[in-house]
């Protein structure tokens, strides 16, 4: 097709956008700079790390084009390549502070996480996130997504964040792609050789009308570049993250025991009445809930014995004037795929209420009430029904209320006694400030798992877990996860399961010690870059890509 968009490749994607003879590329190909994290796993790396910088225009408008290259490592985010995406957003989000209009356009082709460089995945993936929700304060942040490997994973709960989602019919989106589901839940759950049922799933003619995309246009140049800067022009913003109240009532009225089809799904949503939902504090009760390490210590550090909600698998109290919130499992949840502790439909729009109701009631006070997130979610919810309605947007509502309190000045502090796997942590506890956790072997902390992770890359899980010993971000333990620098504080005499009267006193101590070290400091997430591990070893990629974004922007 002469005039396709889809079948250009990333930097030529990125040059067809801006006005002819207007783009400049950004730490291209020439400056060499590659992910030290994947020569040690025999993979071949890119010299611009599968991701196109590019300044320019688009109709006289100054743009920044981001384009991720589907072809590389399957568009997958990694150290360096998250760390340049996260530095032209943060210079873009800076000239337009002081009154320089750039407007950004981010091309996803991207299957989320580069499972390669894991655990700095999830950490790009959320600092994309963070400095998105600063931008739309000044700008409509624009996505496309034109298809080819689509937009999965992190970078879908990405997607649901920006203010305008653009598609073209070969597009698909989804947290959760149909191999992984099949290989976490079965293949009854969601058949992966079923490509209709896929395309009628995930494919942009559904997404579109229900709402996790926003318009579908020709695979043409032309017709793409006319729709952003249509888009642009009209400031359009689909708050997609701030319709919690619209997708509980939904959930009230499907019952997750019964097959649910892509039509009836449609009527469903269009019928759907939005009602008001409270999330009241959980109470004391006699009856014990289902055991974990999160409610454990939520009911440990709140003082509530045998907590319990309204909404089961979502714990949160006041205590000492600060704000905490816990994900727990519930063995009879009338949601299947949480029973176990995962975040999914419900948990992340519960939790956006109960953020975005404490950012409303501190609005107007000058010190900020702490957000305490105790963390044990190990991972997402995979299922079929999770898919269709879009998950990826409960999870980005989490993520979107967590970043908005902690950029107006609340201390967002996570404490991890368990584990923190996949989009249940960048939902729960990546948009923190501060991270403490405890070093305890029992604790993962990891982007997938390793049958799923193994399958995904073709590898065994043999191979992946030699591949961990040469790349920390790729292990599961909490040990390898402290050399990537983005710990506030690992601590070593108290176990997971342990929380006696002098663990918990320890630990609300080093909570209070982690609010008092945000005061006066910027709300950002550069404590991450900062620490002494993290400019020794942990970000020394990220913080020399930074560098060389910064020195040739205005170049």
């Amino acid at each position: 097709m002469k005039n396709s968009f889809v079948e250009l490749k990333g930097r030529q994607r990125a040059f067809a956008l801006v006005d002819e003879g207007t783009g400049r590329e950004l730490v291209g190909p020439e400056y060499d700079m590659i992910s030290p994290h994947l020569e040690p796993q025999k993979i071949v790396p890119e010299s611009d790390d599968g991701i196109i910088l590019l300044k320019g225009k688009l109709d006289g408008k100054n743009v920044v084009v981001i384009s991720i290259e589907g072809k590389f490592q399957g568009g997958g985010i990694g150290e360096v390549s998250g760390a340049k995406i996260v530095a032209a957003l943060e210079k873009t989000l800076e000239d337009n502070k002081k009154g320089i209009k750039e407007y950004p356009i981010i091309i996803l082709d991207t299957g989320g996480v580069r499972l390669q460089e894991a655990n700095y995945g999830l950490l790009s993936i959320s600092e994309i996130q963070n400095v998105v929700i600063a931008l739309k304060k000044y700008v409509p942040v624009i996505g496309l997504v034109p298809g080819r490997v689509g937009s999965f994973g992190g970078m879908s709960i990405t997607s649901a964040i920006l203010s305008y989602l653009i598609t073209t019919k070969k597009a698909r989106i989804a947290l959760n792609g149909p191999e992984v589901i099949e290989q976490e839940a079965g293949v009854r759950e969601f058949d992966s050789s079923d490509k209709d049922l896929i395309w009628d799933t995930l494919g942009t003619r559904q997404r579109v009308a229900t709402g996790i995309a926003d318009e579908v246009v020709n695979d043409d140049i032309k017709a793409i570049k006319e729709a952003i800067s249509k888009a642009i022009d009209e400031k359009k913003d689909a708050h997609r993250t701030e319709k919690a109240d619209f997708y509980l009532s939904l959930l009230d009225h499907i019952d997750f025991d019964k097959p649910l089809n892509t039509e009836e799904y449609r009527k469903l949503y269009a019928e759907n009445k939005t009602e008001e939902h409270q999330v009241p504090e959980a109470v004391s009760s006699d009856k014990p809930g289902t055991k974990s390490r999160g409610r454990l210590w939520f009911e440990k550090l709140t003082g509530i014995e045998n907590a319990k909600s309204e909404y089961p698998t979502v714990l949160h109290a006041e205590k000492d004037g600060k704000e905490y919130i816990a994900i727990v499992p519930d063995e009879n949840n009338k949601f299947p795929r949480v029973r176990h502790g995962e975040v999914g439909l419900q948990e992340g729009f519960v939790v956006s209420k109960i953020v975005n109701q404490i950012i409303e009631e501190d609005k107007d006070k000058e010190v900020k009430r702490p957000i305490v997130l105790v963390v044990d979610v190990p991972s997402q919810a995979y299922g079929y029904k999770e898919e269709l309605i879009g998950i990826h947007i409960s999870l980005a509502s989490a993520a979107a209320a967590y970043a908005k309190a902690r950029q107006a000045g609340h201390p967002v502090i996570d404490f991890i006694p368990g584990d923190a796997v996949s989009g249940g942590f960048l939902a729960h506890g990546l948009q923190s400030n501060r991270i403490i956790a405890l070093a305890d072997k029992s604790i993962t902390i990891q982007a997938m798992s390793k049958a799923s992770a193994a399958r995904i890359t073709q590898r065994t899980i043999a191979e992946l877990e030699e591949a961990t010993k040469h790349v920390p971000a790729m292990a599961y333990d909490i040990f390898n996860y402290e050399k990537l620098g983005a710990l506030y504080k690992l601590v070593h005499d108290v176990s997971s399961w342990d929380a006696n009267d002098d663990a918990v006193n320890e630990i609300q101590k080093l909570i209070d010690e982690a609010i008092e070290s945000t005061k006066g400091k910027p709300t950002d997430l550069h404590f991450r870059y900062e620490t002494p591990i993290a400019v020794e070893s942990g970000r020394k990629a990220t913080n020399e890509m930074r560098k060389m974004v910064f020195e040739q922007w205005n170049k």
